[in-house]
């Protein structure tokens, strides 16, 4: 029976948590990021003052965890071309420069702190495969825009 009330919680503090906060992101990414910051990197476990206040911290902890999965799995299963975008618009929603926040995810691998602790080992590499292929992406599409803003020189006509 007390194994039930605690699901219970946990199913009652997730709702909370995709109602309240999570749906403010509007996209996977974000929500993504926001989870894995939440989580404590030197025992794994997961706190918000908020929710444990309203349930208990031991149920506040397993909804964090629980909804952090799901939208990695979410996040991971979606098309490649909705991964990129969104990848895109958390970068975009930086005041810093794109070009350097693509250099520095690329040499800190910064979004492997991202990955859920219970990941599969298959749908991890997935991700961060994913990850990388937006990256490249990324640099290639800033590299296009950065060409086609330079001014042309103009050219000189043949004669001249």
């Amino acid at each position: 029976m007390r194994t039930e009330i605690k699901r219970m919680d946990v199913e009652a503090a997730k709702k909370d948590l995709n109602i309240r906060t999570l749906a403010q992101f509007g996209y996977d990414f974000a929500k993504l990021v926001y989870l894995s910051s939440l989580r404590d990197f030197s025992t794994g476990e997961y706190y918000h003052h908020g929710l444990a206040h309203s349930f208990s911290e031991s149920a506040a902890s397993a909804a964090l965890a629980a909804a952090h999965e799901e939208v990695f799995y979410d996040l991971t299963s979606a098309p490649l071309e909705s991964f990129v975008a969104q990848v895109e618009r958390f970068i975009r929603s930086s005041p810093k420069d794109s070009e350097q926040i693509l250099d520095a995810w690329e040499k800190l691998e910064a979004y492997r702190v991202t990955v859920p602790s219970d990941s599969d080992e298959l749908t991890t590499g997935l991700f961060r495969s994913n990850v990388k292929v937006a990256m490249l992406l990324l640099k290639s599409l800033n590299s296009v825009r950065t060409q086609k803003s330079q001014p042309a020189l103009p050219r000189r006509l043949l004669g001249q």
